[in-house]
């Protein structure tokens, strides 16, 4: 049985997802005031892409902004067309500062 852990490396600025023992993927965030993360950038080790392991670092990342009652701001367009595929995590978004819509909208401000 394979074993996640969800780390907040605060010095990174970062989520990092462990499968047993090993770094295989990470979510750049910035805490802002009073309790939004703006989720920047989703990440995934070369060796473990493929695997699901973004979908479920995003999901562990949001149950754990739930915990801490905080809400998102979506940057990332990952984090974007995750939530277009699920409403399981609507009430996080911060109503104020909801970030892109969805993937298309975040990559062109990317470009641009």
């Amino acid at each position: 049985m394979t074993t996640e852990n969800l780390i907040d490396n605060l010095d990174q600025g970062r989520f990092e997802l462990h499968r047993d023992g090993a770094l295989v993927g990470w979510l750049y965030y910035t805490h802002l005031h009073p309790n939004r993360y703006a989720l920047q950038h989703t990440e995934v080790d070369p060796g473990h892409q493929h695997q699901g392991v973004a979908g479920a670092m995003v999901r562990r990342v949001l149950d754990e902004v739930r915990t801490r009652e905080g809400t998102i701001t979506a940057i990332c367009p990952f984090v974007a067309d995750f939530l277009t595929r699920t409403t399981e995590y609507a009430d996080l978004v911060d109503p104020r500062h909801p970030g892109y819509p969805d993937r298309a909208t975040a990559e062109a401000a990317r470009r641009s």
